[in-house]
C-alpha cells in the first residue's frame, strides 16, 4: 500500500472514530434519559453501553494519533495499549449487560412502555451496521488491530440493538414474554466477554503483531 493510500484510510478511521463519539453520546444520553423515565432496564443499559462505544473510539483516535505524530510510524507498543484497552472494555460490556439483565429478571422489572426503545433500536440497527463494515474494512486496510477491535465493538453493539429492536416488539406484541431480551442479553454478555478476554490475551502475547490479522482483499470499498 502507498503512503498516501494509508494516509487517506487512516484520515477516515479517524472520521469514523469521531462519528462513532458524537453518534453514541447522543444514544447513550437518550437512552438513560427515557430508560429511566420509562422504567426501562434495558433501554438505560442500552445508554450505558453506548459509553463503552465511545471509550473504544477514544482509544482508536489515540492509537491513530500516536501514528501521525510519531516519525517512526505505527508503533507496536501503541496498537498493544490501545487493543488492551478495547478489551478491557469488552469485559466492562460483558458485565453491564450482564447485571442489566439478571437484574431485570430478578425484579420482574417491565418498562411503562417500549416505544423509545424500539425507535432508538432500529435507528442504531441502520448507524451501527454501516459503522461496523465501513470500520472492518479500513482496518483491514491499515492492519491494525486496535480498528479491527472497535469494529467489533460496534458489532457487540449492533447485537444489542437487535436484541432491544426484538425485546420492545416482543413486548408490544406479547406482554407475558417481557422477560425475552434480558435471557438474550445475558447469553450475548457471554461471548462479549469471551471476546473481551481473548482480545486481553492476545494483546499481552509476545506473538502480537499489531495486524488484524485478515487478507486486504477480503474487503472492497464500496
Amino acid at each position: 500500500m502507498e503512503k498516501t493510500d494509508r494516509a487517506g484510510f487512516v484520515s477516515w478511521a479517524v472520521r469514523l472514530a469521531w462519528l462513532t463519539i458524537a453518534y453514541n453520546t447522543v444514544e447513550g444520553v437518550v437512552s438513560i434519559y427515557y430508560g429511566a423515565t420509562d422504567m426501562s432496564m434495558a433501554l438505560a443499559g442500552f445508554g450505558v453501553d453506548s459509553f463503552i462505544e465511545v471509550g473504544s473510539a477514544i482509544l482508536v483516535l489515540w492509537r491513530l494519533r500516536h501514528e501521525t505524530m510519531s516519525r517512526e510510524g505505527v508503533s507496536i507498543n501503541a496498537e498493544r495499549k490501545a487493543t488492551l484497552g478495547i478489551g478491557i472494555l469488552f469485559i466492562v460490556l460483558a458485565v453491564i449487560t450482564s447485571v442489566g439483565g439478571i437484574y431485570q429478571i430478578v425484579t420482574e422489572g417491565r418498562p411503562d412502555t417500549t416505544l423509545p426503545g424500539f425507535i432508538i433500536s432500529t435507528l442504531s440497527l441502520a448507524f451501527m451496521f454501516w459503522l461496523y463494515r465501513e470500520k472492518t474494512d479500513v482496518a483491514i486496510r491499515i492492519d491494525s488491530a486496535t480498528v479491527m477491535k472497535d469494529a467489533r465493538c460496534s458489532l457487540a453493539c449492533l447485537k444489542l440493538s437487535a436484541i432491544l429492536f426484538a425485546g420492545s416488539i416482543v413486548y408490544l406484541l406479547v406482554p407475558s414474554l417481557w422477560m425475552a431480551d434480558s435471557v438474550a442479553a445475558v447469553l450475548l454478555s457471554i461471548l462479549i466477554g469471551k471476546e473481551g478476554v481473548e482480545t486481553v490475551k492476545n494483546s499481552q502475547s509476545e506473538n502480537f503483531s499489531g495486524g488484524c490479522g485478515c487478507e486486504k482483499k477480503s474487503v472492497t470499498i464500496l
